[in-house]
């Protein structure tokens, strides 16, 4: 199962290059990135762990990609993505969110249908991801 989460998440993996080229983007907008990373992506889990600060001050795609690059070394089994943030409404509204990095094996996630009071169904995703603990969740490949 691959996680279609963010932008671009039906295309291929991008190669650094075309990271880079969407980084570049994100700069010319004046759109500051971010990066974070988790090892649970279940689609409500929209609090990722950041690494290190927002980048508000980098003007260059490759300082940007040294973060990236940094982040995948430090955590290289799990999911890891960009965020490019637009300021002009005031408040912290995300422009654009790709995942640039994925575990080599995706476990994916199980649909549990829940009977309820009057005949109502309701359903909850489980990720069979968190069946194990933080940080043993992806095999290490």
């Amino acid at each position: 199962m691959r996680i279609t989460q963010g932008t671009f998440s039906y295309l291929p993996d991008f190669t650094d290059d075309e990271i880079s080229a969407q980084i570049t983007y994100a700069l010319d907008n004046g759109w500051p990135l971010s990066v974070e990373y988790t090892d649970d992506p279940h689609p409500r889990n929209t609090y990722w762990e950041m690494w290190g600060l927002p980048m508000f001050d980098l003007t260059d795609a490759a300082g940007v990609m040294m973060e990236v690059n940094a982040c995948r070394t430090a955590h290289p089994d799990t999911y890891v993505k960009l965020n490019a943030y637009d300021a002009r409404f005031g408040r912290q509204t995300t422009a654009l969110s790709f995942i640039v990095q994925r575990p080599a094996a995706e476990p994916g996630f199980r649909l549990d249908r829940h009977e309820v009071g009057d005949r109502r169904i309701r359903y909850s995703t489980h990720s069979y991801a968190t069946e194990r603990p933080a940080g043993d969740r992806y095999p290490q490949g």
